[in-house]
């Protein structure tokens, strides 16, 4: 609850933002034109960010006949989340690692990384999963897709600004324009992040309860960053703005939460997994097994 209310909170902030600068520019030329641009733009993008996004990571979809064993495991926990079953894809790539994708729980897609089966036991595989399954229920996409338009609008205003600045005397001088300019898409660019670490707890804790294993999530993200700080992700690389949607920083591994990062840090997410296994009454359950001889075949429920 506190989560979705901060999420709220930041959006309209962002909100509050873009009108203060329409404010400043004192007219409505400027901010009608950016809002529709930017506007549009991101529309576009989330209509299509599924198609977009599994397109940048070469993801293919993983049917039935080639992974029986992942598609029962999503199945199971994707009824315990009351969630039809998502479309599942595969990135090839050694960095483990996955993300989820689609404008809403029908057109739901989760990713996965071959690092990412090659790296993990059943149980994290299982947390992580509860994750991204955790973000379609939620409606991450949707929401970051709105914080996008903001924020894209914000950016769109200020830099506008110098095209539909009017006199000074009606509006802020060159320097206050100038300044507003640098600020204005920096302060959009932070509350957007926020935005983005704001549901990833919100995810950690609402995966955890869904697989009722919070310690399996725990250890899935410690193993995941140890791995992904080492093995880099060329798509991630060369699309760095798409970072957000991991459930771990694909591009640096970072020890501290900060202004400039999209994910919390991976030691705050432990330790308030490790709360919530308190909560639940799971702190004394075992660690996760180790992946014994590649594992294929599932074998839920879980209790």
């Amino acid at each position: 609850m506190m989560s979705t209310i901060r999420t709220f909170i930041l959006l309209a902030a962002l909100t509050a933002l873009f009108a203060v600068i329409g404010g400043m520019l004192g007219g409505q030329t400027g901010a009608i034109i950016a809002l529709v641009i930017a506007g549009g733009m991101n529309l576009f993008a989330w209509w299509g960010s599924d198609r977009m996004v599994l397109a940048m990571n070469a993801a293919r979809p993983i049917s039935r006949a080639e992974m029986p064993w992942l598609h029962d495991m999503v199945a199971e926990l994707a009824a315990r989340a009351g969630l039809p079953m998502p479309k599942l894809y595969l990135v090839e790539t050694d960095q483990p690692n996955a993300f989820a994708t689609g404008r809403d729980p029908a057109h739901g897609a989760v990713a996965v990384t071959r690092g990412l089966l090659a790296a993990l036991s059943r149980e994290e595989l299982a947390g992580v999963i509860a994750h991204e399954l955790a973000h379609i229920r939620n409606r991450d996409t949707l929401i970051m897709a709105v914080a996008a338009t903001l924020a894209g609008a914000i950016s769109m205003l200020a830099n506008f600004a110098f095209f539909f600045r009017p006199s000074d005397r009606e509006g802020p001088g060159i320097f206050a324009t100038i300044l507003m300019m640098i600020l204005a898409p920096l302060a959009a660019a932070l509350v957007q992040m926020a935005i983005s670490r704001t549901r990833e707890y919100a995810a950690d804790r609402a995966g955890a309860e869904i697989c009722g294993h919070p310690l399996w999530l725990a250890s899935a993200l410690q193993r995941i960053e140890a791995l992904a700080r080492r093995v880099p992700n060329p798509y991630a690389e060369a699309n760095p703005a798409e970072a957000h949607l991991f459930i771990v920083n694909p591009l640096t591994g970072r020890g501290m939460d900060n202004l400039f990062s999209t994910h919390p840090s991976t030691a705050n997410r432990v330790a308030a997994l490790h709360a919530l296994a308190r909560e639940m009454g799971r702190a004394s359950d075992p660690a996760p097994r180790p992946w014994q001889a590649r594992q294929r075949r599932f074998t839920g429920p879980w209790s």
